[in-house]
This record gives C-alpha cells, structure tokens and sequence, in this order.
C-alpha cells in the first residue's frame, strides 16, 4: 500500500487544529492509502503544541515537531520535507482553507496521469481586501517576467507531489527561502488545480500586508537579477544624460556667454540623483544581504521537542 504523508505548518493554531484534524483523518480514512500527518509547531505561543501532543497520543499517525522558536512557514516546509519518505507528500495549512476534501482528486491526478505534483490555484479573492489582491497580482505579473521560475497566479502552497520531487526540493539548501519559486525553478510536471477561495475556520492570518510585502521582495531578490541589471541600466542613462547636459551647459557659455543660473534646480537635480543613488545601493544591499546570510551556513531551524527520535534536531 503506498504511503502519503501530509505536512502542516502550523503557527497559533489552537483553535483551528481540532476541526482540521477530524476533517482531513475523515478524508484519509475514506482513502485506499497508509498515511501519516506531520504537524510542525512554527514556535506558537498558544496551545498548539498541547493539543498536538494529546493529538498524537491518540493516533499513531502523527507526528509533531516543535521549533525552538517562530522561524517562517519556509523554514516549517522544509522541516517537514526533511522529514517524510513517502511515496506521495503534501503540504497544506491549518486553517482549512487548504480543503483537505481535495486530496482524493489530487491523488487520482497523480495515479492516472504523467504529472509529479498537482498544485492548487485560487480563481478568486474572495474575503480578502481589494488592495491587497491588486498587489499580489501585480507581483505575480511582475515576477514571471523577470525571472525563469513558473509562478501561476493566486498559487497556493498546498500542493501534493511525488517522492521524486520532494526529493529535489529537499536538494535546494539554501537559507533564504521561497518555495513557490522552488517549485517552479526545479520543473517537474505539474497540474494545477483550481478551486474557489475559503475563509479560515478560526483564529486570525498570521500575514500582515508588511509580511505579505516582504515575501514578495525575498520572492524577487532570490529568483531574479533583474533590480540589479536595472540599477545598472539606469547608471548608464543617467550617466549619458549628464554628459550631454554638460556638453549643453558649456556650448551655451561659450556661444551666448550666459553664466550659469538656476540653484534651485541644481538642487533638485542633486537631491534626485542622489535619491536614485541610494535606491540602487539598497537594492544591491538587498543582494548583499542575502549572501551575507548564506555564508554564515547557519541551519534553517532548531528544533526544540518532537516525538519522533529519528528526526534531525538541527537542519
């Protein structure tokens, strides 16, 4: 019997976990396959971890892995990643607006068709601001044409995919993280599966708009070299540009003897090179901050407490 494993990152959970648990076991039991679930505690500050624990005391099934400390959903992904070997493996959130009710169709995806993962995309927004869904469709735009990563619009992380395939994500090993570039970067065959967006159950996103913002950069600097190409594009013009301005200034002295006027836009003209100037240095900062970050080679997550020995503390 083939075996699936079920990985959920979960960050303040405690009240969505119980009616999680009793949804997805009633999808999997219905289902002709060994399972298991693997709950990683992102360090909440709840009750999560103690439901977790009661959980696995009463199911076999699961096993729970706790961080030291709060370390991102990426790092909880790849924890998880880490530690399954099974012959399907998926990743979905607490809060159901992962439908577990969608397994079956993924698997059957899977069996009886040459794909290595199905992945499920919103075709709404539904719930969510306006403003926000005008961004993240921006950036998707954004991103998929200025890097080599597949990256569908409203993309979710749930996801079911082949030993194959974890085993490749697992590969990439790098500290900055983003796994929807991941996914599209390493290939593999993938059906994307639509569904219609849900609500959470209970409790609150854990995504602020800044948090969401700040994905969607890590998401670019890691994936695409094209803020750096353009700060150097811009160097060029603007270097061109002050040449020929130079160029006019003294043809002007020279012709018509005018000395040269206008300290206010002189002013100006500094204050916005100089504004783009260090714009520029921030984005190669960004750059340099990543790198920084990766030749400290410290491990992606601690983990505190689980209740499976042979799962590695420190990764």
């Amino acid at each position: 019997m083939k075996k699936v494993s079920l990985i959920i990152p979960c960050y303040n959970e405690e009240a969505a976990l119980p009616i999680f648990y009793c949804e997805v076991t009633s999808v999997m039991e219905s289902l002709n396959y060994d399972y298991e679930l693997v709950f990683i505690d992102d360090g909440s500050s709840d009750h999560t971890l103690s439901i977790l624990k009661e959980l696995s005391c009463n199911d076999e099934r699961i096993t729970y892995i706790s961080f030291s400390r709060n370390y991102g959903k990426e790092a909880a992904m790849y924890a998880g990643f880490c530690s399954v070997n099974s012959d399907y493996v998926a990743v979905m959130d607490a809060d159901m607006q992962d439908p577990p009710a969608l397994l079956p169709k993924m698997l059957e995806i899977l069996e009886n068709k040459n794909y290595d993962s199905v992945a499920t995309r919103r075709i709404n927004r539904d719930g969510e601001p306006p403003v926000r869904s005008w961004f993240a469709r921006c950036f998707y735009r954004l991103i998929n044409k200025i890097s080599d990563t597949d990256i569908v619009d409203g993309a979710r992380d749930f996801r079911l995919m082949k030993k194959e395939m974890v085993e490749a994500v697992v590969s990439m090993e790098e500290y900055n993280r983003f796994s929807k570039g991941i996914f599209g970067w390493i290939g593999f065959r993938t059906y994307w599966l639509p569904f219609e967006n849900s609500e959470r159950v209970a409790g609150n996103s854990k995504w602020s708009f800044w948090k969401l913002t700040k994905y969607a950069l890590d998401g670019i600097i890691n994936f695409s070299e094209a803020p750096l190409a353009i700060a150097s594009w811009f160097g060029i013009f603007l270097s061109f540009l002050s040449f020929v301005a130079l160029g006019f200034i003294v043809i002007r002295r020279l012709c018509f003897g005018d000395p040269v006027a206008g300290w206010a836009s002189t002013i100006c003209i500094i204050m916005f090179i100089g504004g783009l100037q260090m714009f520029f240095m921030g984005v190669m900062g960004q750059y340099l901050a990543k790198n920084f970050m990766e030749s400290k080679r410290r491990p992606h997550y601690i983990i505190a407490e689980t209740n499976n020995t042979t799962i590695k503390k420190i990764h």
